[in-house]
């Protein structure tokens, strides 16, 4: 998606640019421009809220910090509608998404009052949201919440997973759920 005019600037004649490229005017333009440039997996992460309620949200952030022990990061905002779940909750299911996912993605990203209403999900270990025909998920231990600004990483150590039928993957890119295109 270009950005809006007024957050781009012509770049003026040197050596390394033309006068046709763009040139990002301020650090938040910065980076969304360029992180809607970074192709990204990705997934929906579950809990239960302090009062049982389902909770959670689609990640784009998902990575993988060591094989032994199993840990995975994810990053959110603090200020998310689930935080409050997140921040007191020992346990998350991860769910990686495929192609065939994208309208739970969709849906797992709108309204957060909304986000558990249909037949989409069922409870699964240890009581946590479990998505639909996901190609795998992983029940994870909160190991860690990192708070930066308004901001937290989390780690979790896998304790559990499943896989669901192989699909092509789903990456987010331009703002845009994306099923990957031919091999470069």
């Amino acid at each position: 998606m270009a950005a809006p005019p007024e957050q781009l600037d012509p770049v003026m004649e040197d050596s390394s640019s033309t006068p046709h490229e763009p040139r990002i005017v301020d650090d938040l333009s910065a980076f969304k421009l360029a992180f809607r440039r970074l192709a990204a997996g990705v997934s929906v992460v579950t809990a239960r809220d302090p009062d049982g309620r389902p909770v959670g949200f689609t990640a784009t952030s998902l990575a993988s910090l060591a094989a032994v022990p199993p840990l995975a990061t994810f990053n959110m905002a603090r200020v998310s509608s689930a935080w409050r779940a997140i921040e007191q909750t020992d346990h998350v299911i991860i769910h990686i998404l495929g192609a065939r996912n994208a309208g739970v993605a969709a849906h797992m990203a709108a309204d957060h009052d909304r986000r558990f209403d249909g037949d989409h999900w069922s409870p699964g270990p240890l009581g946590l949201p479990l998505l639909d025909d996901v190609p795998a998920w992983m029940l994870g231990r909160i190991v860690g919440r990192y708070p930066v600004h308004d901001n937290a990483v989390i780690v979790a150590q896998i304790e559990d997973g499943g896989l669901g039928a192989p699909d092509e993957a789903l990456l987010y890119h331009e703002r845009t759920f994306l099923r990957p295109g031919d091999p470069a």
